[in-house]
């Protein structure tokens, strides 16, 4: 997040309450008294009164104030009063004030339905209370405020249908029976098209009970009846003059409740008929709101319901519609309308005679419907069955049938509409000025969460593959138009634009990422393809100066084929010398008017021509001024010379900015390009995975013991160390062996599932079984030898799986979808590598895609990989990522070519050495060809008279294979004797394995032959990717980016395994299904396996709004898991000592600890110097202050960051080793501070030095150290702490000490955080020190200390003056170690020739962030950047 806020001016934050204003709080005295968990011995009895004093006074009283209702939900009134004292027929305040509190729950995106899953029986009750107060008439129902607070709760309960309690309540109202409620024409009319829901219908009259029949059609008709309710609010606007801002709220989250409703398939089926039926978006459209400047986020939200209610599915079914599919239906609404025209209304008999193409258009709809009478009108729509018969009126008398209504009516029904498809084909990608600073659609992210946006949300189900994709599609659009515009608002702000006195523009800054233009042109406007309005092609140049560092020079000479940059026109308002706020709009201020995106095509050279991309050396250009060549968007060109046609600015002539962006944050464009073609595209998901997908069905469905090829006997390879290992991983399982020798019963064993061979002997019967047979037959079998040396022996696995562990590894082997959730410490990596490894030796044919979110997930995971039993040939990394790998050898493409092609001229050469080992003439070492041909007509038939005079001897005598073997003298560097002689079989093995060896050089070369036809290095790296890579890795970020070129290529694979899983946004784990062509109209993808942590953090969502509102931050994997996919949680962690891990073991199903955690010397002795292996260290304010905030959501804490680096000083004078310590933060400002403070205290000393690393828990997620030192910042608000994933990632950092530095008193009360707080609050809150003890420590874990031995710390300055001390008496100590050591030696003796060396390493940087990309140019005249909250 940039330090620049644009119009944070016009949007305050909410200001938070402080601790001090908490505990004076009026509030905070009434928990005190009734409620707090903290007082519970000394509670008053409940008292109705006080819940409708605490409505009355602090929810209406203060208009709703989010500051008093956070203060009310943080104290646990819904948790601890509210909802255990709620019964049937409560006050409406009591009401009120759970509704409210939830509400508040949702906005702070904490988990809010707790409270009622514990005491459930009164739900039920309370809802009824709710929806009779949501549409009640009298005069309590008047204020606006509480109107909108029910409507929210109710949006709320519809969007957490996986929570039973929320869809027993909800299912009721959109069920086939609200069908009460329709016109009965219309009813009839819709059971004619769909007759099986006529025989629901009455089987459903039929089960009704006479005695509930009232509460039941009550129950039916309820949103009806809150329809008619919002339509004559929602009228009562007028045209002009005053309006309440409360009713326009209430409009605008009444339309997001009929767009949730309307995006759900459970909720829609039957509630769009009635929708349609109140005819509520024509009302809308026609209401005098939509023409108020006031009702601009309404009509943004009324457009996409309408979006919705004409969405491409088929209510009965689910099934998506294809374009045909609703043409067709149009075509049929207006030609049944043509008839009835003909038959019945002559008036119109030129309508009814004219061709459907002819009259579809709203133009020709009004010349047919304008001209005729109301009473006309009215007998089109009633015989539509649109509006009742004549003479019904009184039956519905919410029904308008006034002649502006009516014909509106008649037109948006049968007027054509535009295909989705085409109108996203001709959106432009690139945001402009109107998107990119429009609040409604790109908020600030100053997002409080009090008001609806008009954004898609991300929820548990999407109606179809299109949806989900365009869902998406939209998001990720926006998402990076946040961030393009913090770049431009940033640059602008660098470049200081002013306006001169002859009004041109003067900057009076400099940026690294813009530059002002000097010239641009457009110089290439190709022709339409065919059917296509926008040009193909539109080509410009722009001409930048140059003048500045050679390494910036060098940056922008280095723009790529394909990044993406931004034109930008300014003109500044304000004369020159005027100083820019950050804090104000930079729009106002520099006068921002256009932005346009467009694509480099290259830098030209010195004659006009774009320089290629290539291995030559590019040519040196003269002189500062650069021209580059651009593709601009067609479509965006188009839509722009559409303006200029009618009178207005040309804007390809205003531009006087050029802006890049860095490589990292700028694929924005090609991820867009990607889902907008797989939109284009037949999307094959697998069949077994498409409804999961969408949320849909039964959500075990994809699990292996539910897939008809469920494979019986796999060969568990070297997963099992050996039979022990083996039958305790298999708790509960009858273990058949075939062989008792325990000679015999060594690994690789293969394993039968008795049960599986049962289901497929059953078929469709299987289910019947009452008991499912829990027994194996292991079968252990030799793997035959690779050849006589040492080296063909394979690697094998030494760890020890755990039982579910092995479940996870089975699982993944099976085909199907497989979720592992792995907690911290467990071992994710290595089930991951043992199941790509036993997938690779089980299906040899078969090829595995590698997918992580991160390089660094990436490169672990692939180095484990590449130390297994793997061919090295059948590995292949793909994307930037690979020079990091901590390998000798290079896994990149080309890296692998070239493996290739070395091993190649290794082989051939030991081919040439076998020919002249057998004295065939030739030149076999040659090429593969050649070798082929020499294996065919001179080894094979060697061989051959072996095998025949070995089967001849009758004897089987041991000399006979010395005697008879061909390749005696190639074998001659074997370990020696080649053949032992002990007895015949062992000699006969021997010399197979020989053989085998001598096979796998030829195999190799026959594969390696196509390098020989293949010239360039590309057709060759494309070669190895889709013929001979089995293991293939990449990033999601490369996969988004490269799929067109993947499929193009002919890419096939057939398992998908993820790591990180839930650190990954929703399209982005949903790209990598789709990267191969389907064959024969399905897709060849077996087994996905997504392994993850739902629990730790996110992916990162830098917008506020969109993180919160849109929930864009939900990965694939959480959504999943919330649906109830079943999941293997892995179940012993090896990281932490079990007391640290007690931290956060209670979010976890069933946690427990590897036996090496209590076992090793270093979990056993305890933390040196440190009295306690965890704390909770409280920190007061230093100097009065605590929490600041120097810019929007930088926050800084000094007295935590002196404390924190004081005790790193501490640790470091004991001896501990500077790379075992970390020191994490909540905030990016207070990284910045801990590393401003370690520069000043102790960077350059050598005897303390800087930590492994200074970065915050968001950034070290996946990482460990021995020591976590963690700063949590805040003294006035929890804050994003809130969230307890990212307490969770904070608190399993640290293996064997955590101390984190905090405001005791505010995070012990939030009641999310209590499960943890309340262990470190248990300990001191003072950190205890055991000054005498030297790095590593003597004592024992838990040991007790002496009272006199340690040293109880009052506070910061205690500490560091401690420290300081401590640090002086070493310094003496070491010059007078030094002084004794100064005595004179011969020259040559050994301790003269000693040389000292350094005592650690230190890094060069703060923290040595490599994730940060530091370089050190990238400060000058830079602003720091904060991190979201």
């Amino acid at each position: 997040m940039k330090a620049e806020v644009a119009s944070s001016s016009e949007k305050p934050k909410i200001p938070l309450p402080t601790l001090s204003q908490i505990n004076a709080d009026r509030i905070t005295q009434l928990a005190n008294q009734y409620w707090s968990p903290q007082t519970e011995e000394s509670h008053l009895p409940y008292d109705a009164a006080i819940v409708e004093s605490i409505y009355q006074a602090e929810i209406l009283g203060s208009i709703f104030s989010v500051r008093r209702i956070m203060m009310l939900e943080f104290s646990q009134y819904l948790e601890c009063y509210l909802w255990p004292q709620y019964r049937a027929g409560a006050s409406r305040a009591h009401m009120m004030s759970i509704i409210v509190m939830i509400n508040e729950k949702f906005r702070e995106r904490v988990p809010a339905w707790q409270a009622f899953l514990k005491k459930p029986e009164h739900f039920p009750a309370f809802f009824e209370q709710v929806l009779r107060a949501s549409v009640a008439e009298d005069n309590e129902s008047r204020n606006m405020r509480e109107q909108t607070a029910l409507l929210l709760f109710l949006n709320h309960c519809f969007g957490s249908m996986e929570v039973q309690l929320c869809r027993d309540q909800v299912k009721r109202l959109v069920s086939l029976s609200m069908w009460i409620s329709l016109q009965e024409g219309r009813r009839n009319q819709e059971f004619k098209a769909v007759p099986k829901w006529k025989k629901y219908w009455k089987a459903i009259q039929k089960k009704d009970k006479p005695e509930l029949l009232e509460k039941l059609n009550w129950e039916r008709r309820y949103l009806q009846r809150l329809m008619i309710k919002f339509m004559n609010i929602l009228e009562t606007v007028p045209e002009e003059g005053d309006v309440d801002p409360n009713v326009v709220r209430y409009c605008e989250r009444f339309l997001e409740l009929m767009i949730d409703l309307e995006a759900l398939l459970p909720t829609r089926r039957f509630f769009n008929t009635v929708m349609d039926d109140c005819h509520l978006v024509v009302r809308c459209q026609l209401a005098p709101l939509t023409r108020r400047p006031e009702g601009q986020l309404f009509l943004q939200l009324l457009q996409m319901l309408k979006f919705y209610t004409r969405f491409e599915i088929s209510d009965e079914t689910g099934d998506p519609l294809t374009d045909r599919d609703m043409t067709l239906l149009h075509y049929s609404r207006i030609t049944s309308l043509q008839k009835a025209a003909f038959a019945k209304f002559p008036d119109l008999r030129l309508f009814a005679l004219a061709n459907v193409a002819s009259v579809d258009t709203r133009d020709s709809l009004h010349k047919h419907f304008g001209s005729l009478s109301d009473k006309a009108l009215r007998g089109i729509a009633t015989h539509l069955n649109l509006v009742p018969p004549e003479g019904k009126e009184h039956q519905a008398p919410h029904y308008r049938v006034d002649k502006e209504f009516l014909k509106e009516l008649l037109i948006s029904r049968h007027e054509r509409r535009i295909s989705q498809l085409e109108e996203l084909n001709s959106m432009p990608l690139y945001p402009t000025e109107e998107v990119i600073w429009d609040e409604n659609v790109v908020p600030t992210e100053i997002y409080s969460g009090e008001n609806c946006l008009a954004l898609p949300k991300l929820n548990l189900q999407f109606l179809t593959l299109h949806d989900y994709l365009l869902r998406n599609f939209n998001l990720f659009r926006l998402e990076s138009t946040y961030e393009i515009r913090q770049d431009i608002e940033d640059a602008v702000y660098r470049l200081a634009p002013w306006r001169a006195e002859d009004d041109s523009v003067f900057f009076g800054g400099w940026a690294r990422m813009a530059h002002p233009i000097q010239t641009f042109a457009v110089v290439e406007v190709a022709k339409p393809n065919i059917g296509d309005k926008a040009p193909s092609r539109v080509r410009a140049d722009v001409t930048v100066a140059l003048s500045v560092r050679n390494e910036i020079k060098h940056e922008w000479e280095s723009l790529r084929k394909h990044d993406v940059c931004f034109l930008v026109t300014v003109r500044p308002t304000q004369g020159i010398g005027t100083k820019y706020d950050y804090r104000k709009s930079m729009v106002e201020q520099a006068g921002i008017v256009y932005v346009r995106g467009c694509e480099v095509e290259g830098m030209l050279d010195a004659a006009g021509r774009v320089i290629e991309e290539g291995p030559e050396p590019r040519p040196q250009l003269d002189g500062d001024s650069r021209t580059f060549r651009l593709l601009l968007d067609p479509n965006q060109y188009r839509l722009d010379l559409d303006r200029a046609s009618k009178g207005k600015e040309d804007v390809y002539e205003t531009f006087n900015i050029v802006m890049r962006r860095k490589p990292k944050e700028n694929n924005f464009k090609a991820v867009l390009e990607t889902i907008r073609e797989l939109m284009n595209t037949e999307c094959v998901v697998p069949e077994w995975l498409h409804d999961i997908v969408l949320g849909y069905g039964d959500p075990g469905q994809a699990h292996y013991t539910r897939m008809p090829n469920e494979i019986p006997t796999l060969d568990f390879n070297d997963t099992f160390l050996d039979m022990e290992h083996l039958r305790n991983s298999f708790p509960g399982y009858e273990v058949k062996v075939k062989t008792d020798d325990p000679r015999k019963l060594v690994r690789p064993f293969k394993v039968t599932f008795e049960n599986v061979l049962r289901k497929q002997e059953l078929g469709e019967n299987a289910m019947d079984e009452d008991e499912e047979i829990k027994s194996i037959i292991v079968q252990p079998h030799v793997q035959p030898k690779r050849g006589p040396y040492l080296y063909n022996e394979p690697k094998k696995n030494n760890i020890l799986f755990t039982p579910t562990q092995l479940e996870a590894i089975r699982s993944g082997m099976q085909p199907g979808l497989t979720l592992v959730v792995g907690p911290p410490g467990t071992g994710k990596t290595d089930v991951a590598v043992q199941i790509i490894s036993n997938l690779y030796h089980n299906f040899p044919w078969q090829r595995t895609l590698v997918v992580t979110h991160s390089n660094q997930a990436l490169n672990q995971l692939f180095e484990k990989v590449a130390e297994l039993d793997v061919d090295e040939r059948h590995l292949l990394r793909l994307g930037h990522g690979e020079e990091a790998l901590q390998t000798d050898k290079d896994f990149s493409r080309y890296g692998r070519v070239n493996y290739v092609l070395a091993k190649r001229l290794e082989l051939l050469e030991v081919v040439g050495r076998l020919q002249r080992t057998l004295d065939a003439g030739g030149d076999a070492g040659a090429t593969c060809e050649l070798a082929h041909h020499f294996h065919v007509y001179h080894v094979r038939p060697r061989w051959q008279t072996f095998t025949d005079a070995v089967q001849r001897d009758k004897t089987k005598s041991v000399e006979t294979i010395s005697k008879e073997f061909p390749f005696h003298e190639f074998f001659d560097d074997a370990p020696k004797p080649l053949f032992p002689g002990n007895s015949y079989d062992e000699d006969l093995e021997i010399a197979l394995s020989c053989y085998r060896y001598i096979n796998h050089i030829f195999e190799e070369l026959e594969e390696f032959r196509a390098f020989e036809l293949l010239r360039s290095g590309l057709d060759r790296s494309k070669y190895l990717l889709v013929k001979e890579a089995k293991i293939i890795a990449m990033t999601c970020t490369h996969a988004a980016l490269k799929r067109s070129e993947l499929v193009q290529m002919g890419f096939k694979y057939d398992n998908i395994l993820m790591e990180e899983s839930a650190q990954i946004l929703e399209i982005e784990t949903f790209i990598p299904l789709l990267l191969q062509n389907p064959q024969d109209g399905r897709s060849r993808l077996k087994r996905w396996i997504m392994i993850g942590d739902h629990h730790q953090l996110p992916p990162v969502v830098k917008n506020m709004a969109f993180q919160k509102y849109c929930n864009m931050e939900q990965s694939l994997f959480t959504r999943m898991v919330r649906l109830g996919v079943p999941y293997v949680e892995l179940d012993a962690q090896g990281r932490a000592r079990p007391s640290i891990c007690n931290l956060y073991r209670w979010r976890y199903r069933a946690l427990g600890d590897l036996g090496h955690v209590t076992r090793l010397p270093e979990y056993r002795a305890a933390n040196a110097g440190l009295r306690y292996d965890f704390q909770l260290v409280n920190v007061e304010d230093f100097n009065g202050a605590g929490e600041t905030e120097p810019s929007p959501y930088f926050y800084q804490n000094l007295a935590e960051a002196e404390y924190v680096v004081a005790v790193f000083m501490y640790m470091r004078i004991i001896g501990w080793p500077a790379e075992r310590i970390s020191i994490l933060t909540t905030y990016n400002g207070q990284k910045h501070l801990i590393r401003d403070v370690i520069d000043k205290r102790c960077a350059d000393n050598p005897l303390i030095g800087r930590p492994h690393k200074v970065t915050t828990v968001d950034k070290y997620q996946g990482q460990q150290n021995d020591i976590a030192l963690v700063s949590l910042v805040r003294t006035k608000a929890v804050g994003h702490v809130r969230d307890l994933r990212r307490l969770i990632v904070a608190a399993s950092r640290a293996r064997l000490g955590l101390y984190i530095f905090a405001r005791a008193n505010l995070f012990r009360n939030c009641f999310e955080l209590q499960p943890t707080f309340n262990q470190l609050v248990a300990r001191p809150l003072e950190l205890v020190l055991v000054p005498g003890e030297r790095y590593p420590a003597q004592r024992a874990a838990g040991a007790a200390v002496p009272q006199e031995l340690s040293l109880v710390a009052r506070d910061m300055p205690h500490v560091a003056r401690f420290v300081y001390d401590m640090y002086l008496e070493r310094v003496r100590d070491h010059q007078r170690q030094e002084q004794a050591q100064q005595t004179w030696s011969a020259p040559g003796t050994a301790r003269a020739a000693k040389s000292r060396e350094p005592r650690h390493f230190v890094p060069s940087h703060p923290g040595a962030d490599d994730d940060d990309d530091f370089q050190p140019t990238q400060i000058v005249n830079e602003v720091d950047e904060p991190e979201p909250n």
